[in-house]
């Protein structure tokens, strides 16, 4: 929509013929008159002057003669009609016009409208004069101007019609959703298209500005999407083929968080297909937005306009046009005004288009099976983010951190890039902190987002002293490596009390198997919006699957519980895309629980082993007192404490870990202070077990 633009005080330059003629018929024939005129004199004296009537405007008459200066202004009128031959549009506004005529196929009645809407836009008394005509009603609008340019109502209501030339080429469209002045019914491609058109002899790409803008230069290459490889080699060889043939329809949907990189993936793909990028510009040359009926109406004028020119098209932020409805409360959306136009124009528009969204959530099923391809673009996988904290930050964070951070699944390549162009801008102010102030500019983020922070320490770092040959388990762990080092493809399930060691030994089975290990938690994968449940659990298996992961699951209870006991439906279809995500999996899976007894019974018969992990036996509680001593300088423990040691019948693993937590910040002074604290972990778990208070 074009600005308007602001009042003069004053306009002394006389009017061009046309002008006044169509300011005259606007106020006698369709009689806008009577609004301007008042009790006392002119409403605009301003247009008075501009059509005629100017030595009216000072009269030292007290009364305002009304009647005699109607019937000047009607005579006026009959004059300006017996010169309306000579009366043409400026030279400079017809010529252009002619140039849109031959580009887009305008028919003589679409010129003639052309026209007037763009001095109607331009010039402030025509819009004047036509705002005395009132709030107008789309089904008006082929009336009024059929007497203004004195053509025929039914050639004006073809032209203005959404499937003539004019509204499919983006360049006067009828606002149809509300009543509203002639100037505010009848828009235009911007406001820039308008200044352009009455004031340069242009070239027809020319118009698009501020609408249409070249995309900045690509900072990525294709290599720096390697986790989406397979999906952009078809891509690549589809649209290289399309520019080829001049295929028309092409169409790409491409979604993603925030900040995934897909405007610079686009721009990669143009960089490598050799080709211009245009995209379609969400505010205008002042910085203010463009709705999304302007966004598409410079879009529709892109395609006419660019139609034999080799040069793809970004449509971002398409929720602008696809998702800024209100289902609630029955509103529908741009695309869904123009449903029936869409659906065309997907199937027959002349330059490729790549429409970028950060979800696809909420469209018109009816559109997305019209678009050629539907990618989703993941946050990268770890070894993809590793490369990309390389590239960004190798020179000031050190290989262990590289990896460390890389763990956040959520770190998406934009907030790697903000972040480290914050740090490197002041790195020599920041010295050796440069690594702590990057960790913190990306935590910031991260949090802002809804996501966890980085972790301080590696999660998957197993204990110095792991052995699998202490966990106490109903099967030789050891050997399990060895086979599936044969074959590495196996659905296992972990289950016992907290603490046995299940899910250390998902890291040292990795290890092993010289594998990644991707874990992840209830709380990684549990949203609170219906159907994210699903989408989260499908792409954990994506990612491992891509990675070549162990994929370690926790507290796979919370995924797996039985179906029979389900309340929601949603408890459901969140345990049937589990089971049909391990069914398709052909990796190493692996799942830990506390509470083996609520899973769901066809879950279980999918595990090819489940493997029951307990608490330790009193050899191994003992062995691991005295590893643990070692480890951190204590003498070895005297023989007499053995028989303690025995008796702490639900000691774990996981309460040599606690304690040894303990004491960094509560030093242990010796192997018998060591036991004392493991007893008191045991006292907490054997408390546990008793009722609470004077409740028996």
């Amino acid at each position: 929509m074009s600005k308007r633009q602001p009042r003069s005080k004053g306009n002394t330059t006389e009017p061009h013929a046309i002008f006044v003629l169509w300011m005259v018929r606007a106020l006698v024939p369709l009689n806008g008159q009577h609004k301007f005129f008042s009790r006392r004199g002119f409403e605009n004296d301003t247009l008075a002057n501009a059509i005629g009537l100017g030595h009216w405007v000072d009269s030292a008459s007290d009364v305002f003669p009304l009647k005699e200066v109607q019937a000047e202004l009607r005579t006026l009128h009959q004059q300006a009609e017996k010169q309306s031959a000579k009366a043409t549009v400026p030279g400079i506004v017809r010529k252009n016009v002619e140039k849109l005529a031959k580009l887009v196929g305008l028919g003589d009645t679409d010129c003639r409208i052309l026209e007037f809407v763009v001095l109607l836009h331009n010039d402030r008394l025509l819009e004047d004069a036509t705002d005395y005509l009132g709030q107008i009603r789309s089904l008006r609008i082929a009336h009024i101007l059929s007497f203004i340019l004195n053509l025929p109502e039914p050639e004006i209501r073809a032209s203005l019609n959404s499937q003539g030339a004019l509204a499919s080429s983006g360049l006067v469209c009828v606002n149809r959703h509300c009543s509203n002045t002639l100037r505010y019914k009848l828009d235009v491609l911007s406001s820039e298209f308008v200044e352009l058109m009455t004031t340069s002899d242009i070239e027809p790409a020319s118009l698009l500005r501020g609408t249409i803008a070249a995309a900045e230069p690509s900072q990525l290459t294709l290599a720096d999407y390697s986790h989406i490889a397979p999906s952009l080699e078809i891509l690549r060889h589809y649209l290289r083929q399309a520019f080829t043939t001049g295929r028309r329809g092409v169409n790409i949907f491409l979604h993603g968080a925030p900040g995934t990189g897909k405007s610079q993936l686009v721009r990669a793909l143009a960089d490598e297909l050799g080709c211009e990028l245009l995209e379609v510009a969400s505010e205008d040359s002042d910085g203010d937005p463009v709705n999304g009926s302007g966004r598409l109406r410079a879009f529709r004028a892109a395609q006419c306009f660019l139609a034999r020119q080799q040069v793809l098209i970004a449509f971002d932020e398409v929720e602008d046009v696809f998702n800024d409805g209100d289902n609630f409360f029955g509103r529908k959306s741009t695309a869904q005004l123009r449903k029936a136009w869409i659906n065309r124009m997907l199937e027959d528009n002349p330059v490729p288009t790549i429409w970028l969204s950060n979800s696809i959530h909420g469209l018109d099923p009816a559109f997305i099976r019209r678009f050629d391809m539907v990618l989703e673009l993941p946050v990268p996988d770890k070894k993809q983010r590793e490369r990309i904290l390389q590239k960004n930050c190798g020179d000031f964070i050190d290989a262990s951190c590289i990896s460390r951070i890389a763990e956040a699944e959520y770190l998406a390549p934009a907030v790697v890039a903000k972040a480290s162009s914050v740090v490197r801008s002041i790195r020599d102010e920041l010295g050796s902190g440069c690594t702590a102030a990057f960790e913190h500019l990306v935590n910031s983020t991260l949090e802002a987002q809804g996501h966890s922070p980085l972790v301080k320490n590696d999660p998957n770092r197993l204990p110095d002293i792991y052995d699998p040959t202490i966990i106490h388990a109903d099967t030789d762990l050891a050997s399990i490596s060895s086979g599936l080092a044969l074959e590495r493809s196996a659905r296992l399930c972990l289950y016992g009390p907290p603490g046995t060691g299940k899910t250390a030994y998902g890291r040292w089975l990795a290890e092993q198997l010289g594998m990644p290990l991707l874990t992840k938690r209830a709380s990684d994968l549990m949203s609170m919006w219906v159907g994210e449940n699903e989408q989260n659990i499908a792409r954990a298996f994506r990612e491992a699957k891509q990675d070549g992961a162990v994929l370690l699951i926790d507290e796979v209870d919370g995924f797996l519980q039985d179906r029979r006991g389900a309340q929601r439906g949603w408890e459901v279809s969140m345990v049937n895309e589990m089971l049909t995500q391990m069914e398709s999996f052909s990796g190493v899976f692996i799942a830990s629980t506390n509470l083996i007894d609520n899973l769901d019974q066809a879950a279980l018969r999918r595990f090819d082993l489940k493997i029951k992990f307990g608490y330790l036996r009193p050899e191994s509680a003992w062995e691991l007192l005295c590893r643990h001593c070692k480890q951190i300088n204590l003498e070895a423990p005297a023989p007499e404490l053995k028989a303690r040691a025995a008796r702490l019948e639900r000691l774990t693993p996981g309460d040599f870990a606690a304690v040894l937590r303990q004491h960094r910040f509560r030093p242990i002074q010796s192997a018998a202070a060591m036991l004392a604290a493991l007893e008191a972990e045991c006292a907490v778990k054997e408390g546990s077990r008793r009722p609470i208070g004077f409740i028996r």
